[in-house]
Order: C-alpha cells, then structure tokens, then sequence
C-alpha cells in the first residue's frame, strides 16, 4: 500500500457449501481474500429458515469482524434472502435466482440454459458431495429410509411419490467448473442419467462470477449493492432482485 493510499476493505463472504470447491479456487489467487463463512446447504428448502441463518451470520459476522462489506454467495434462492440486512456494512448479493448461475458464470447463461432445456436437473461436484442427487443411491436410501419408519407397503406408496416429481425432468445436467473432482462426479453424474433414463450433458462453468464478486468487480447488472438497513425483494423481471421499497 502507497503512502496516504486507503487500506483495502475488509470483506466478509457468507455463502453456500456447494459452491465451496469454487470459492477457493477464486480466493487463493486475490492478494486480499475475504473471511469465509460457509453455511449449509439445503437451507433454501425452507426460505424462512435460511432467512433466519443468514441473517444470523450477517449479526455474528458484523459483531465479530466489523467488515466494510458482507458478500452473500447465494441469489434469490427461493426468495430466502429478502428481509436480510446489515447494520453497519454494505451489504452485496448476486442477481441470480440461484447459485446455478454463479457455477454457469452468469445469469444470461443460465437463463439461455433454461430456455433452451426447461426440465433440467442441475449437478456439480459440490452439489453431489452436500446434497444426494436423483439416481440410484437417493433411491435406495430414501426405500431403506421409507421402509424403517413406515414399513414397506407405505413405503412403496411414498416411492412413487418420489418417482412423480422426477418425471418432470430429462435432462442431467453437469457443471465443470475445473476445480474439484470433476471426472468422478461428472461420471457419477452420467450414471445417474443413464439409471434415470435422462439425457446427459456436461457443461463447462465458470469462475469468473464467483471472482468479480470476491474482487468487488460489481457492475449494476449483476449485482445488488445495498446500504445498512436496506434489504432486497424480488422482481418480476429479469433483474431478479431489487431494493425493497
């Protein structure tokens, strides 16, 4: 730092587990890397919940690191993060449903994806090592589970449950973002595409989202940037999200 120059801020990132593997292949090249607070995944299940733990580790993370700035690895995410806010730091979220477009590098990407395949299942090293995705090994965990607590007829009736929503989908679709076991888990992707009867694709992320958001690279167009006391809702537009009136 040159004599009179300002330090740089001091950053904290609160994020997903899935996208762990990515996020540190992003912070060991930055010469002034954010603290990292990973968080759970499967908290987008329930919005309330994951409004409540972010907002926790908003509280915890101001109290104990006073950082200038709070990055949130996570988007919309089933509208879990409106109602989050900061008291003292900025606080910076991406303009993305999900964290798919994060892994895809962009939401344009991810919405051209959807366009053109609807009914896809998304996979990715680090949503196959936090989450059991759709195949073999979710089926026979989920029977053995069903048939434990319910017993087998009962059993039977909730696998077929089960059975129904994965017949929205038919196409597996796997990120290659470079970083991770990649050849493994896009294997195991492929396997779970074959025993599903999916189609199966591979396609290659990008760390350059993820990256312009540890570096503060934050263009209006990809990411919201809010003062203390603000908070995000949902649009109904392709922004994705916005300041809450």
């Amino acid at each position: 730092m040159s004599p009179g120059s300002l330090p740089p801020p001091k950053r904290v990132l609160i994020f997903c587990r899935v996208m762990e593997d990515e996020v540190r292949a992003v912070v060991a090249g930055l010469p002034c890397p954010p603290i990292l607070r990973p968080m759970p995944q499967g908290l987008h299940n329930d919005p309330a919940e994951l409004r409540s733990e972010l907002q926790k580790a908003v509280d915890l993370a101001e109290s104990e690191e006073s950082p200038d700035e709070i990055l949130l690895g996570y988007g919309l995410c089933s509208r879990g993060i409106e109602g989050v806010r900061t008291r003292r730091a900025r606080l910076i979220i991406p303009k993305t449903h999900d964290c798919i477009a994060l892994l895809l590098g962009s939401r344009k990407r991810h919405r051209e994806q959807i366009a053109q395949n609807p009914a896809t299942y998304w996979y990715s090293v680090g949503w196959n090592r936090h989450h059991v995705p759709p195949g073999p090994k979710r089926h026979r965990g989920l029977k053995e589970r069903y048939t434990e607590l319910y017993g087998e007829d009962n059993a039977e009736y909730l696998m077929e449950s089960e059975t129904a929503w994965m017949q929205e989908y038919d196409r597996a679709a796997f990120i290659d973002t470079g970083v991770g076991p990649v050849e493994a888990e896009a294997e195991h992707t492929r396997s779970c595409a074959e025993w599903l009867g999916w189609r199966y694709d591979r396609l290659a992320g990008s760390l350059e989202m993820i990256a312009r958001l540890l570096r503060g690279k934050w263009s209006s167009e990809e990411f919201l940037v809010l003062q203390p006391g603000q908070t995000a809702r949902m649009t109904a537009d392709d922004e994705v999200i916005r300041p809450a009136d």
